[in-house]
């Protein structure tokens, strides 16, 4: 499935991104405010994109990520990932952060949750993210998706810290 929007091109991720996926991925400062990066090496990375291969050839995957592309040029990341309620996926993004502050994680997100909805059936969606995450927020709340929890408790990878953390949510049908 490939997916274009005005400006990008979104394919299923793989292997053949595996440089640049490596190396937004494992960027401390794209990755600060993540719960489960930065990758540690390019072997988990190279995991990680095999383990989106087999999930892309399932009838049912439990998430689909697709690569974006911007002129043919591979600058990021987003998916749908299934949640225990078979109507409910959650997003998941990021952009390289030479690309930040474009508008990029946005229209991604909106053309797959359109994706989403018509081809398995997503009738809500959920995202996290950290409180400090402004770009992530403003995402979600451009998407048109309302905050809906804040607790405790969350954990990014590359810090020790005990931080707060976003729940936004919205019905599919109110995508903006």
């Amino acid at each position: 499935m490939t997916i274009k929007t005005e400006r990008l091109t979104l394919k299923p991720h793989g292997t053949e991104y595996i440089d640049t996926t490596h190396a937004y991925s494992s960027d401390i400062e794209n990755t600060q405010l993540m719960m489960f990066l930065p990758n540690d090496s390019r072997e988990e990375t190279m995991e990680f994109l095999m383990d989106c291969e087999k999930q892309w050839r399932m009838q049912r995957p439990d998430y689909l990520e697709f690569a974006v592309l911007l002129d043919g040029v591979h600058i990021g990341a987003v998916g749908i990932y299934r949640c225990d309620d078979p109507d409910t996926w959650e997003f998941g993004w990021i952009i390289d952060k030479h690309h930040w502050g474009r508008g990029y994680a946005f229209e991604a997100a909106r053309a797959i949750a359109a994706a989403g909805a018509e081809h398995y059936g997503a009738k809500r969606y959920i995202a996290h993210c950290d409180s400090e995450n402004k770009g992530s927020a403003r995402v979600m709340e451009k998407l048109g998706m309302r905050l809906s929890e804040v607790h405790g408790g969350r954990k990014n990878r590359s810090s020790d810290e005990e931080r707060k953390e976003f729940l936004y949510e919205m019905a599919a049908d109110a995508l903006k």
